[in-house]
């Protein structure tokens, strides 16, 4: 990993001649590394799982919570396992506080009416 990242480096170095001294740290890691450092991050996967169609859109992280509203209400989902993923940085994110800004707003309550009522629907209660 360290030779590769050497390599890109230089590649940066030739393009952009100084680039290497204004680099003040670096860190590698390859998948090995980054699932001892944080098991949620199986074989080094920073986006969340994988990338397979059934896990995009409605159906991330598992089909009918394809929105950052969860059923409990207030919990939204923010990281890299909600839609759209984690090689969308920061859409996660930005999803849960547009959820959480909506249900915080003037029409709050009809807003969990509604997702409330959708959750119900898909889940059961």
């Amino acid at each position: 990993m360290r030779r590769f990242a050497d390599g890109m480096q230089a590649v940066l170095e030739r393009r952009a001649p100084g680039f290497g001294s204004r680099v003040r740290a670096r860190t590698v890691q390859g998948p090995v590394e980054l699932e001892r450092d944080n098991p949620a991050l199986v074989e080094g996967a920073v986006n969340g799982g994988s990338a397979a169609m059934h896990q995009q859109l409605l159906w991330r992280p598992v089909p009918g919570t394809g929105r950052a509203d969860t059923p409990v209400d207030r919990l939204f989902l923010a990281g890299a396992s909600a839609h759209p993923g984690g090689a969308v940085h920061g859409g996660p994110g930005a999803n849960a506080a547009r959820a959480a800004l909506a249900r915080a707003g003037a029409g709050g309550l009809l807003y969990r009416a509604g997702i409330g009522g959708l959750h119900r629907l898909l889940h059961g209660d």
